[in-house]
C-alpha cells in the first residue's frame, strides 16, 4: 500500500503527506488494489461486529491482532484502515459504527492531539449514540523496538483489548 499512496500523492493536486514505518510488516492489499483519498477499507468484518477498531499503518496491524484475540473471547470487531485522516471517510465511519452498536476505538502511532482519533471524532459529532474511544501516544516518543513502544506509549494490541473491553461495559 506504500506504492499505492505514493502514486496517489503523485497523482493528487495539492499537498500530500504520507507516513510510513520502520519495521517490517504483513502485506495486507493485493499490489492492484484501488485507494482514493478520503476513501476507508473494511478490512476485517462479520454480521455480529460490537466494537469499529480504527487505525493505520503499525495500528492497523495492533487492532487486527486485537480483534483476531478478541474473537476467541467472543467478542467480535470490525477493523477500518483509514488510508486518509484527511479528509477522513466520515460515511464509511459511521456506517460502520452504527452496525457495531456505536463503539469505536482509534488506535494511532500518533499525539492524541490532531490525529486519526480527533478526525474520528470530527467525523462523528453529529451522530447521536457514538462514543469514541482513543488510544494515542500521550508523551514526546523516544526511538526503540517497535514492538516496546508500542507497549510503553499504550497502543500496542494488549491495549486495543482493554479499551474495547472498557468501551464494551459503558
Amino acid at each position: 500500500s506504500t506504492e499505492r499512496a505514493v502514486e496517489l500523492a503523485a497523482n493528487t493536486k495539492g499537498i500530500c503527506f504520507i507516513r510510513t514505518s520502520r519495521p517490517n510488516t504483513a502485506v495486507i492489499y493485493k499490489n492492484d488494489e484501488p485507494f482514493k483519498v478520503g476513501g476507508a477499507k473494511v478490512v476485517k468484518q462479520s454480521a455480529k461486529d460490537q466494537v469499529l477498531l480504527i487505525g493505520g499503518g503499525v495500528t492497523l496491524y495492533e487492532a487486527l491482532e486485537a480483534a483476531e484475540k478478541l474473537s476467541a473471547e467472543g467478542i467480535n470487531c470490525r477493523v477500518i484502515d483509514p488510508f486518509t485522516v484527511k479528509p477522513i471517510d466520515a460515511a464509511t465511519i459511521i456506517t460502520n459504527a452504527k452496525q457495531c452498536g456505536g463503539r469505536i476505538v482509534t488506535v494511532e502511532d500518533h499525539y492524541p492531539e490532531g490525529g486519526l482519533g480527533e478526525a474520528v471524532i470530527s467525523a462523528v459529532a453529529g451522530e447521536r449514540d457514538i462514543m469514541v474511544k482513543k488510544l494515542a501516544v500521550p508523551t514526546v516518543p523516544r526511538s526503540g523496538p517497535p514492538k516496546v513502544l508500542l507497549e510503553m506509549f499504550g497502543i500496542s494490541a494488549k491495549n486495543v483489548i482493554a479499551a474495547v473491553k472498557e468501551i464494551i461495559h459503558k
